[in-house]
């Protein structure tokens, strides 16, 4: 009979164990986490179709250089995966025949593109972003269709999921960083 309960025992505290661990990574997940997959080229070179990213949902607030996952309705019915270039009240301006991305008059740092930005979309510039909105765009500028299209458009803050933090590959993880506009 003691043996039986000890059975009993171990089996009680193996399963509680496995249910608090299912219970932990719940939480993390409805609250704290998310993940998404990368769909199509438009963040190459940094991140592939098919990449994993591990998103932070808690509390974000959009800035520049963040790789963010957006809900907002579009053209292509997808989330799509972009970067923060310019938030609420800032503007944008884009010299296609230079490739370069202007924000408030300043030229931007992007180490991150694939290639300069000659691609200026279906907006006049420059373009002024609205309250409560963000403008993005994706590192493979010219085959990107992000916020310098009408079919995207302004990014609604309510429709950001979060903030990609992480790249998984298999079990490994990469850290996505974000860049300060120098």
């Amino acid at each position: 009979m003691e043996k039986k309960n000890a059975i009993v025992d171990k089996a009680y505290y193996f399963v509680s164990i496995i249910v608090l661990a299912f219970v932990i990574i719940f939480v993390i997940f409805a609250f704290l986490f998310r993940t998404s997959v990368v769909r199509g080229d438009s963040m190459n070179p940094n991140l592939v179709d098919g990449e994993k990213l591990i998103v932070s949902v808690f509390n974000y607030k959009p800035s520049y250089g963040d790789v963010i996952i957006i809900s907002q309705p579009n053209a292509m019915n997808l989330n799509l995966v972009k970067r923060v270039i310019a938030t609420e009240g800032q503007t944008i301006d884009i010299d296609a025949l230079e490739g370069k991305v202007y924000v408030d008059g300043k030229e931007l740092y992007e180490p991150y593109i694939m290639e300069p930005t000659y691609t200026r979309g279906d907006w006049e510039y420059p373009i002024t972003v609205p309250d409560g909105y963000v403008f993005a765009m994706g590192d493979n500028r010219n085959n990107s269709t992000d916020s310098r299209f009408s079919s995207v458009g302004f990014i609604q803050n309510d429709y950001i999921v979060g903030k990609a933090v992480f790249k998984m590959n298999g079990f490994s993880f990469k850290k996505i960083v974000g860049v300060e506009n120098e």
